[in-house]
């Protein structure tokens, strides 16, 4: 009960706070010069609820990072699917995207309802460590295409519309968040003394 009425004051709040930023967007706008936004770029502040600040700066780093953005609008003008973490993430970019004001405020409160529901972890109002949330996110995306396109497989079509006659590979394709952020850390170790390498080196992909 007394939890219920904490989250309803909270809400409260922050539905005035957005209010309050909302009307000062316009203003803000003005002071900074419209000639130094990008055309069709949006910034947009997201609404803290709860110490989600861990979280909302990794999505305010994924929305300006335009092969990801782009991906994910992509992801949202094809035939709905249902609720997952990604459907959450694409309706927030494109909340984003669409605005008709270059600055103001969103509440990602879809987003965060779901990322709750998913993962216990991030089932409360305690501070989280942003590099392993952008860990978490992005390795639920790839799984949630990587599932997408097995099941496109099994029933014996493709995405495009084209028939898959590749036989089953048990290792699982690439997806756009592979492309755009794996990549190979390579470590040597040189002796100081000879300026030679080491034999022993490693490489580890992320």
């Amino acid at each position: 009960m007394h939890a219920n009425v904490a989250q309803k004051k909270t809400d409260v709040l922050l539905f005035w706070c957005a209010l309050f930023i909302g009307a000062n967007a316009s203003t803000l706008e003005k002071e900074i010069g419209p000639e130094q936004f990008p055309v069709n770029e949006h910034y947009f502040g997201l609404v803290n609820f709860g110490n989600t600040c861990y979280c909302n700066s990794v999505l305010q780093a994924l929305y300006f990072c335009r092969p990801f953005r782009e991906k994910v609008l992509t992801y949202k003008s094809q035939p709905r699917k249902k609720e997952n973490l990604l459907t959450c993430l694409a309706d927030l970019f494109h909340s984003i995207a669409t605005q008709k004001k270059k600055v103001g405020v969103i509440p990602p409160k879809k987003f965060i309802t779901r990322l709750r529901k998913e993962n216990e972890l991030f089932d409360n109002y305690m501070q989280q460590d942003a590099h392993e949330f952008l860990n978490y996110l992005l390795n639920t995306i790839a799984d949630i295409l990587q599932e997408e396109r097995k099941q496109d497989k099994q029933n014996g079509r493709l995405p495009n519309g084209s028939i898959d006659n590749e036989n089953n590979n048990s290792t699982p394709d690439p997806t756009w968040v592979h492309e755009i952020f794996q990549g190979t850390l390579t470590n040597e170790t040189r002796c100081l003394t000879f300026m030679g390498r080491n034999p022993y080196w490693s490489v580890k992909e992320y």
